[in-house]
This record gives structure tokens, sequence and C-alpha cells, in this order.
């Protein structure tokens, strides 16, 4: 199996780059991982909702450039569904059985996601209803995604 993680802005701390090289290195076992990272736009603080929409729009143009015509796309949204580990486990797991073996997980930037950025998506997907800083999602996600693939291999990490 094939996962991109596309995520806008790049990540800075040297914890989290850690984190993320050793999830990266995890699943190396399961599966082949790349990360393509969206340089994030320029936003001020008092920009107008219009210069806003602008901006992700800009964003949403390069993440879809990022996107494989064939992967089945999960989006990161805060009101996509909420699943379980076991559940995002199983739903890998089918996917993987019906033939799309290359998924892709957006993350979007502080000011969210174009809209069609999300009518691309196949699954929007919600871990909480927080909102939480790209760098440390990043490490969640890839750490949901390790734990998904050692569920689907009766590893005893999910416990």
């Amino acid at each position: 199996m094939k996962i991109t993680v596309i995520s806008v802005g790049k990540i800075k701390e040297r914890f989290f780059i850690d984190a993320i090289k050793e999830y990266t290195k995890r699943l190396s076992k399961f599966c082949k991982l790349s990360e393509e990272i969206i340089q994030d736009e320029r936003a001020d603080e008092n920009f107008s909702q219009s210069e806003i929409e602008q901006v992700k729009i800009k964003e949403g143009i390069k993440i879809l450039n990022k996107i494989k015509q064939n992967s089945f796309v999960f989006i990161l949204d805060l009101n996509g569904e909420q699943l379980s580990s076991e559940s995002l486990a199983n739903k890998i797991n089918d996917l993987g059985i019906k033939g799309n073996s290359d998924l892709t997980f957006v993350i979007g930037g502080s000011n969210g996601l174009s809209d069609d950025v999300l009518k691309r998506a196949d699954f929007k997907l919600s871990f909480s209803k927080m909102t939480f800083p790209h760098q440390l999602f990043k490490v969640i996600l890839l750490e949901q995604i390790y734990r998904a693939f050692k569920i689907n291999s009766g590893e005893a990490y999910h416990k």
C-alpha cells in the first residue's frame, strides 16, 4: 500500500520532526509512505474573509496538484466523521481489499481547506472537534495510521 500525507506548512520544531521520522520508519514495514509539504500562503490576522478565501484557494490548488487521480483521499476536517482506531484500521483494510492501494491524507493550513479540496475528498475524517496545530496533528495522524496497520496485522501495539 502507498500512503501520501499532504500537509500545509513546514514543520520547524525538532521534536515534531523526530516524531515524524520515527513513525515514518515504523510505517516502512507496512507501506510506502511519502510526504508532500505545501508552502503556506501568508495570511495576516487582519485579513478579510475574502482574503482568507483567496489564501485557501491558492493553497488548495497546490494541494490538488499533489493528489494522484486514482488515489483515495482522506481530508482531515473538523466536520468529518469521527472513527475509532479500530474503525480506521477496518477502513484502510477494506480499501486495500477493494483494490484502493493508494491513499492520500490531507492536512490543511491554519485557515482550513478550499471548497475544491473538500469536494475532492472521498472521506472526510475528524479526529476531534478540537483544533490542533498542524505540526502536532501530523504526528497524531502518522501514529494512527501506524496503529491501524498494527491492528490489521494482529500485533499487540494497540492495547
